[in-house]
C-alpha cells in the first residue's frame, strides 16, 4: 500500500528529522512523492485490490470453520464498514504471533480442502506459510484479470499482485507500507494511520480506443500515461513523436520503432519531441506523462 502525497512529505520529513538512513532497513519513507500505480495484464492475472464489503469477508471467513476467525466474523457483522474492516484488520496483525500462525495454519488447510474461491488463499500459505498476511489477504477483494486488462492503485488502498505477467508503471517513488506477505519491513501502526477503510469494486479498466489505433488506459493522475498499440504487418507506420519523454516496450511479436528493431521484452527511449514512427507485427507499449 501507497500514502497519498501530503503523508508522503510528512512521513519524510519525520524520518529525516529522526534521522533514520534513507537505506535503512526499517525506513518507511524513501523519498516524499506518493506512489500512484498501474498493472496492466499480458498474461492471466490474479491480485488483491481493496477491501470486500464486510458482509462478504465474514461470509469468506466462516466458510473456514476455524473457531479462533469466529471473533473476526462477529466484528465484521457488528459494526459499520470502516469501523468493522479497521478492527478486524488492526487484530489480525496485532494478534500474538504464535497463536496467529496457529489461525492461519488450521486457515491454510480448510482453504486447501474447500478450493474453489479459497484454493488462493491456499497457495499464499504455502509461499507464507503461518503469516498473518494471509487472514488480511481474505478481507481484500480477489481480481483475476484478462490480458489487456489493468487496475488503477490509488494511495491508501491495500494491494497484492499473485500470478501473472503485466506490465506495470508508478509514480517515481519507493514508499511501500506492508502488512505481510514479504520478508522486508512490517510497520503496522503506521500502516493503519494510513489505510483507507473503504469497501470498494477493483474496478477494472479496459482501454479506450482512439482513431489512429492508439488504445489509452485512462488513469486519474498525471504523472504517467500508459497505451498500447497492436499492429498488424504491413500496416501503415504510426508517427508517435510526443512533446514529452516516452519508453516504448514492445510485448509481441517485432515491431520497429525509428532505428530499433524490438522483439518482445526489448525497449526503447525515446527523448521529448524526438522522431518516433512505428511499424511491424506485434504489440507495443507507450509509457509517458500527460503533455
Amino acid at each position: 500500500m501507497h500514502p497519498d502525497l501530503e503523508q508522503a512529505r510528512e512521513g519524510y520529513e519525520d524520518e529525516e528529522h529522526r534521522g533514520i538512513p534513507i537505506d535503512a532497513g526499517h525506513r518507511n519513507y524513501k523519498d516524499a512523492n506518493h506512489k500512484p500505480e498501474l498493472i496492466c495484464a499480458l498474461t492471466e492475472f490474479d491480485g488483491l485490490c481493496g477491501f470486500r464489503a464486510p458482509g462478504a469477508a465474514a461470509e469468506l471467513l466462516a466458510g473456514l470453520d476455524v473457531d479462533s476467525l469466529k471473533p473476526y466474523v462477529d466484528l465484521l457483522h457488528a459494526h459499520p464498514e470502516e469501523a468493522a474492516l479497521r478492527e478486524v484488520l488492526t487484530a489480525v496483525l496485532s494478534a500474538d504471533r504464535e497463536e496467529m500462525a496457529h489461525t492461519v495454519t488450521e486457515a491454510a488447510a480448510a482453504c486447501a480442502r474447500l478450493g474453489g474461491d479459497y484454493a488462493p488463499y491456499a497457495d499464499i500459505a504455502h509461499h507464507y506459510p503461518g503469516d498473518p498476511g494471509v487472514i488480511a489477504a481474505m478481507l481484500l477483494n480477489y481480481v483475476q484479470l484478462q490480458p489487456g486488462e489493468a487496475l488503477f492503485l490509488g494511495a491508501g488502498v491495500p494491494h497484492a499482485y499473485l500470478n501473472g505477467l503485466g506490465v506495470e508503471i508508478m509514480a517515481n517513488s519507493d514508499n511501500v507500507l506492508r502488512c505481510g506477505l514479504t520478508p522486508k519491513h512490517v510497520d503496522v501502526p503506521e500502516l493503519l494511520r494510513i489505510v483507507r477503510f473503504e469497501a470498494s469494486d477493483p474496478g477494472v479498466l479496459r482501454p479506450e480506443a482512439f482513431p489512429d489505433g492508439e488504445e489509452v488506459y485512462e488513469t486519474p493522475i498525471d504523472e504517467f500515461r500508459l497505451s498500447r498499440y497492436v499492429l498488424p504487418e504491413g500496416a501503415t507506420p504510426h508517427d508517435l513523436t510526443r512533446p514529452t519523454p516516452q519508453i516504448l516496450l514492445c510485448t509481441a511479436g517485432s515491431v520497429q520503432a525509428g532505428e530499433h528493431q524490438l522483439a518482445a521484452g526489448q525497449s526503447v527511449f525515446v527523448p521529448a519531441g524526438e522522431k518516433a514512427e512505428v511499424s511491424g507485427d506485434g504489440t507495443i507499449f507507450r509509457a509517458t506523462v500527460v503533455a
